[in-house]
């Protein structure tokens, strides 16, 4: 069965913004609770065939999640996520960037403001992601890298890990 979810991605290169709509056949409890618990984060946020692991994890403000994806070769792509204002189960923002196995983080890639918004759109719920980058290169940089079709990806596995917790 197919559902038209709404599904937006936006690419503003007057703000240096990417704005990602995503709807959720779930409640808005349930779907803060897959994007802030690290056992749920580590069942669907990388985009197939990557697996996620999840090294450290404070979801508090001042808090991080440290991380990896990994592919399947067993190679790892860290990333580290600095939690700056957290309102429960309706926003949260962060500092997000690439980083070593140590949690250095790594300066030569883009590191961006994510501000994740969740709502409810009817019975289920709305997640609207605005990525800001420093600059217009650091935009077309994650552009290049894949991010519209990475998240499309990843955001699928929420949905097949949402099938699951629904039942």
């Amino acid at each position: 069965m197919k559902h038209n979810l709404q599904f937006d991605f936006i690419a503003d290169k007057q703000k240096n913004t990417l704005t990602i709509r995503r709807e959720f056949l779930a409640g808005r409890q349930l779907v803060w609770d897959c994007y802030t618990q690290s056992e749920l984060l580590d069942q669907w946020f990388a985009p197939k065939p990557f697996t996620t692991k999840t090294k450290s994890m404070d979801f508090s403000e001042g808090g991080h999640w440290h991380y990896a994806m990994v592919d399947p070769s067993g190679t790892e792509y860290w990333g580290y996520t600095e939690y700056i204002k957290i309102e429960p189960i309706d926003y949260y923002t962060t500092l997000d960037a690439f980083s070593n196995a140590e949690g250095e983080i790594n300066q030569d890639l883009p590191r961006a403001e994510w501000l994740v918004n969740f709502t409810d759109k009817d019975e289920n719920a709305l997640v609207e992601t605005i990525v800001t980058y420093k600059s217009l290169s650091d935009l077309e940089t994650v552009i290049q890298m894949g991010m519209e079709q990475g998240m499309m990806a990843t955001l699928e596995k929420l949905d097949e890990l949402l099938l699951t917790l629904n039942k």
